[in-house]
């Protein structure tokens, strides 16, 4: 008898669990909607908690699994979590743009008392995203970048130092590595007006925390895994922290040294950091150099929100820039017409500018703004876009309908490599992003930003900060394909964005 109860105790436990699996997986089949049939617990993600493939190429198989077999969207399984993915970019444009108030979320956990980081514009919902959107926006004006252009550029004369030392030492260079330094110290100048020094101390703070935050170690996977899966209130409850303490402790203690030094000694910078400090004590952003304190008006943002907004400008203006660049430079090294026909684009603009690099003559290097945009359709860093449903919704031309709390998957690496839009994938062609071509497309067929309200806030930043970075280096240096490249790129699956398994080597030679 006393061991008959624990085994009929566990008996029920398997069943009950059997049958909510069961009617979990059963989900898009009461729904009408053609789905991927799943494995028991890993749905259809055991390749990527197997760790065999990266996110974005689950992203491509389940895109190409529903497309092969003709169907304009279908349904999926994150271990037990359901997934909407659209495969037909007109339901794409519905959910991202025309009717995006049905689904203007990220569906991301914020606990803004025991995460506060998390409260990040990505993750932030409604109304409060809207508003904080709305604060945020001027930072990112056409004004602004011109003003802090000629800090980024100042920061690639470091960047020269070091590829001219990498190629006296006769090494090949670490691509990602060097380019990561440089971007960590632009976004440390316009970001915090602080000097990181990264390119010449590799194992500054600001690099070693700001790696740490793009590293998916298995654990951190489970965090984001379980994001998805666990109810919120049950996360909240736990006081589940999706950010690392410790990383969020320096940047912490860094953002309140800076606000409190520039407040009391009235410092002017033109840099993020001075913008935010108008947030926070005046509630908007103008364009004077005064420095206001807390005692002007009070306090708009709290100093948390302030960390917050400049944890998210460092994160996403060092990584994303890095990685671009990064595979940019990967793709001129096995393309040497490209390459060469892109550095008398850099180099005829400057001249026409009377030899200056400035914030007009980067914007006029069309060759330098099709050799990115076919970077980043090619080798996209974010390859995919969250999305949750807020109301109920009928797909239009349909009988399926997607309930509130449904989560939805917008494939953007796989239609970024559908050859329906762009022949070849594979090839490497800046020529696709000529204004002839992109007007053929279809205007979801590239949206490595995102689109819609929702499209990425810091877009021209970083894409302003990669060119910088890409100009400084075309047009001073040839760069070729080391032995130590894996080629063609497999991607790593232990980063949250796209980056080469084993890293980008690439020899350096000046120009003289």
């Amino acid at each position: 008898m006393g061991l008959a109860t624990p085994l009929y105790l566990l008996a029920a436990a398997a069943l009950l669990v059997y049958l909510y699996l069961r009617r979990v997986y059963g989900t898009w089949k009461r729904r009408g909607l053609n789905y991927l049939e799943p494995e028991f617990l890993f749905g259809n993600t055991r390749r990527v908690m197997m760790r065999e493939i990266s996110r974005g190429e689950q992203f491509v198989e389940v895109y190409n699994q529903m497309k092969s077999r003709g169907w304009k969207h279908g349904g999926y399984f994150e271990m037990i979590k359901p997934m909407y993915l659209p495969v037909d970019l007109d339901l794409v444009k519905m959910i991202v743009q025309k009717d995006f108030w049905n689904f203007p979320n990220h569906g991301a956990y914020v606990n803004e008392k025991d995460d506060p980081t998390s409260a990040n514009l990505f993750n932030l919902e409604d109304e409060k995203w809207k508003s904080t959107r709305a604060k945020l926006t001027p930072a990112f004006s056409s004004g602004k970048l011109k003003m802090m252009f000629p800090t980024i550029w100042k920061c690639s004369e470091a960047l020269d130092d070091v590829l001219r030392e990498i190629e006296r030492s006769k090494t090949p260079m670490d691509t990602k590595d060097v380019l990561s330094r440089f971007t960590t110290d632009v976004i440390g100048n316009v970001g915090f007006g602080i000097e990181c020094n990264s390119l010449k101390d590799p194992n500054s703070p600001f690099r070693v925390y700001g790696k740490r935050m793009f590293e998916l170690s298995f654990l951190k996977m489970l965090k984001r895994m379980a994001m998805v899966m666990i109810p919120r209130s049950i996360l909240k409850l736990v006081h589940f922290r999706s950010s690392d303490p410790e990383t969020q402790g320096f940047f912490s203690d860094i953002v309140t040294k800076t606000v409190n030094y520039r407040e009391e000694n009235k410092v002017f910078r033109k840099d993020f950091m001075h913008v935010l400090l108008q947030l926070k004590n005046r509630g908007k952003i103008t364009d004077d150099d005064y420095v206001p304190s807390k005692e002007d008006r009070g306090s708009f943002i709290s100093n948390a929100e302030l960390t917050t907004h400049c944890v998210t400008f460092f994160a996403a203006g060092f990584e994303t820039s890095a990685t671009a660049m990064t595979f940019a430079l990967y793709e001129l090294a096995k393309n040497q017409e490209i390459q060469d026909r892109l550095r008398e684009d850099i180099l005829s603009t400057v001249k026409e500018h009377g030899g200056n690099m400035t914030y007009e003559a980067m914007t006029q290097m069309t060759y330098l703004h099709k050799v990115f945009h076919e970077t980043l359709r090619r080798h996209t860093a974010a390859s995919a876009l969250p999305r949750i449903c807020t109301k109920r919704y009928k797909i239009p031309g349909t009988e399926v309908v997607l309930e509130p709390g449904d989560r939805i998957v917008i494939p953007v690496q796989a239609i970024h490599m559908d050859p329906d839009y762009y022949p070849e994938p594979d090839k490497f062609d800046p020529e696709r992003f000529s204004e002839e071509a992109k007007n053929k497309r279809h205007p979801m067929a590239y949206i490595p930003f995102g689109e819609g309200p929702r499209l990425c806030i810091g877009m021209r930043l970083g894409l302003i900060e990669a060119k910088v970075g890409l100009a400084a280096i075309i047009s001073k240096f040839k760069v070729t394909l080391n032995k130590k490249t894996e080629s063609p790129i497999v991607y790593a699956v232990d980063s949250l964005v796209n980056s080469a398994r084993g890293g980008i080597w690439l020899d350096v030679q000046e120009i003289k």
